[in-house]
C-alpha cells in the first residue's frame, strides 16, 4: 500500500505531535523532528513522511498532498486528537478508499475512545508502532497484525500485544528519512545550534517519574540501546546527507544512563561533531569531563522543582544536593545546561513555587524552560489527579489555541495561580544582569545568533502577551 506518514497540522507554530515531549507551542519558534514516524517510514517501502506542522501546511494542503496514497498514518496527541480526527474525516471524504490509522501515546492509552470518536479512524496502533505500520502497509489483515485495535462487528477488537523491540540496530536510520523527506532548516530549538538534527541512541527510561508520557505509554521503563557502532555509523552518514547541520541532539529520555555512554562519546569525538543530549543531574564529574572532551556542548536536565518533597512525590529519584553538585561540575567543565521546570506538580503551594524560582536563579543554568504539570491519559499523574479530584478541567483542556493550560488545582492553590506563575518565573530568571549579559555576548560574537535572538525575543514577548488573552476552558 502506498503509505503517507503524517504529522498533521494544528495551531500555527504548534509542536505537539510526533516528536515533542510537551505537546504545546513553545515561547519561541520550536519544532522537534517527527522521529517516531521516521522509523516507520524507513521500514515502509515507497512511503513518504509529511510534517505538516513544520511545513506550515493547513488541512486543505494536506488533503491535496494525500492524493494517490492508500494508507495514511496520523500521529496524534491528547491536545490535538479532536482536530486530527477532523483531518481524517476530510481525507476520507475526498478519498473514500483510503485506510487511516492513528498512532501515538493518546491512542495507546485510549484506543476504544479513539475508535468510537470517529468512523474515519480504521485502526489505532498500540505502543511501538514501527513494525505494525510496516506490516499493515504490506497488506496483512488487521486481525493478523500484533499491537492494533480496530472495529469488528460493531465492537472494538484488540490483537495480541506487540513486544518491545529489542534489536534496535535492525531499525533504519531516521536521518536518511529526514534527508529524503524533511527540511532541517524548518526545525528550531532555542537552546540548540541551528540547523540541528535529533536522533535516538536507545528507547525507554529506567526512571519512574509519574508525569512522563513516553515511557508510560510507548517506550517503557527498560532502557534498550543501540550498539555504539550503529549509533555512530548513523551520525557519520548524517554528516554526509545533511552537511549544514551544526549540532546533533540525542533525544533519549536519559541518554547519560546509556551503558555504552563512554564508548559512544569517544566515537563521536573522532567524528569531530558538536552534540548535546538529555541527562539526569547525577552524572559524575569524571564522566562529564569525558563527554566534554569529545564534543558535548549542552545538557538538557529535568530539575522539575526545587522542593525535595515534590521531587519525592513524583518519584524523581534525586536529591536537590546532588543537583547542586552536578551543576557546579558541569559549569567548571564548560558544559552548558538547559534546565526544565514544571509548575503545578502534586504538593505544589505558593511557597514551593517561589522556592523553585529561587533554586533556578541560584543554580543559574544557561537557559530554562517552564512548563505546567500536564496529566496526560496513560500516566500515573493522570490517574492520581482523577482519584484525588485535582482536575479542575479535563485533559481536552491541556492546550488552548496551542498554548499550554493549567488543569490541576489544589487546596490553597488554584489553576489560575499556577498558570500565572509561569510568566513570573521567566521574568524573574531572565531579567537579571547575568542572563542578559550572556545573551548580549552571544549576539555580539555571532551575527547569525544576533539575528536569531532578536527574532526569539520578539516571539517570546509576543507569546507572553498572547498567553494572557487565551480563553480558558
Amino acid at each position: 500500500m502506498r503509505t503517507l506518514l503524517l504529522n498533521p497540522p494544528s495551531c500555527r507554530g504548534f509542536d505537539g505531535g510526533a516528536g515533542s515531549r510537551y505537546q504545546a507551542r513553545r515561547e519561541v519558534k520550536s519544532f522537534w523532528y517527527p522521529t517516531w514516524l521516521a522509523y516507520a517510514a524507513g521500514l515502509t517501502e515507497g512511503s513518504r513522511l509529511l510534517d505538516a506542522s513544520a511545513e506550515d501546511m493547513d488541512a486543505a494542503q494536506v488533503v491535496r498532498e494525500a492524493r494517490g496514497y492508500e494508507l495514511i498514518i496520523i500521529h496524534t496527541s491528547t491536545p490535538t486528537f479532536t482536530t486530527d480526527a477532523g483531518i481524517a474525516e476530510k481525507l476520507k471524504s475526498h478519498y473514500p478508499g483510503i485506510v487511516v490509522g492513528f498512532v501515538g501515546p493518546h491512542v495507546t492509552a485510549l484506543p476504544e475512545v479513539a475508535l468510537q470518536t470517529s468512523r474515519a479512524i480504521d485502526f489505532v496502533a498500540l505502543g511501538e508502532f514501527d513494525y505494525t505500520v510496516a506490516e499493515i502497509a504490506e497488506g496483512r489483515p488487521l486481525s493478523e497484525v500484533r499491537g492494533v485495535a480496530f472495529r469488528a462487528n460493531g465492537t472494538v477488537r484488540r490483537t495480541t500485544s506487540r513486544p518491545a523491540i529489542e534489536d534496535l540496530d535492525a531499525l533504519p536510520f531516521v536521518t536518511s528519512v529526514y534527508a529524503r523527506d524533511l527540511n532541517p532548516e524548518h526545525y528550531f530549538i532555542g537552546y540548540l545550534q541551528h540547523p540541528y538534527v535529533s536522533l535516538y541512541a536507545g528507547r525507554g527510561c529506567r526512571s519512574r517519574c509519574t508525569f512522563c508520557l513516553w515511557p508510560q505509554t510507548i517506550s517503557g521503563h527498560t532502557y534498550r540501546v543501540r550498539s555504539p557502532e550503529n549509533v555512530c555509523e548513523e551520525v557519520a552518514l548524517a554528516k554526509q546527507l545533511l552537511p549544514n547541520v551544526r549540532e546533533f541532539f540525542f533525544d533519549d529520555d536519559t541518554f547519560t544512563d546509556n551503558p555504552h555512554l563512554d564508548e559512544i562519546a569517544q566515537r563521536l569525538g573522532r567524528l569531530n561533531i558538536t552534540w548535546s543530549c538529555n541527562a539526569r543531574a547525577a552524572v559524575s564529574r569524571e564522566t562529564l569531563a569525558l563527554l566534554r572532551e569529545n564534543g558535548l556542548r549542552l545538557l538538557v536536565v529535568g530539575f522539575e522543582s526545587g522542593n525535595q518533597k515534590i521531587l519525592n512525590g513524583i518519584r524523581k529519584g534525586i536529591r536537590v544536593e546532588q543537583e547542586w553538585e552536578f551543576v557546579k561540575a558541569a559549569k567548571e567543565l564548560g558544559i552548558l545546561i538547559h534546565g526544565t521546570f514544571i509548575l503545578g506538580l502534586p504538593g505544589e503551594t505558593a511557597g514551593t513555587i517561589e522556592e523553585t524560582i529561587r533554586f533556578a536563579k541560584e543554580i543559574d543554568p544557561y537557559s530554562v524552560q517552564v512548563s505546567l504539570a500536564a496529566p496526560y491519559p496513560g500516566t500515573e499523574l493522570y490517574e492520581q489527579a482523577k482519584r484525588s479530584g485535582w482536575l479542575a478541567q479535563d485533559e481536552t483542556c491541556l492546550v488552548r489555541e496551542g498554548i499550554q493550560n493549567a488543569v490541576l488545582t489544589y487546596e490553597g492553590l488554584d489553576a489560575e495561580a499556577i498558570y500565572g506563575a509561569v510568566e513570573r518565573f521567566y521574568r524573574s530568571f531572565y531579567l537579571r544582569p547575568g542572563p542578559v549579559l550572556r545573551i548580549l555576548r552571544e549576539m555580539l560574537h555571532d551575527r547569525r545568533v544576533f539575528a536569531r535572538r532578536m527574532r526569539e525575543g520578539k516571539e517570546f514577548f509576543s507569546f507572553m502577551a498572547r498567553r494572557k488573552e487565551v480563553v480558558k476552558c
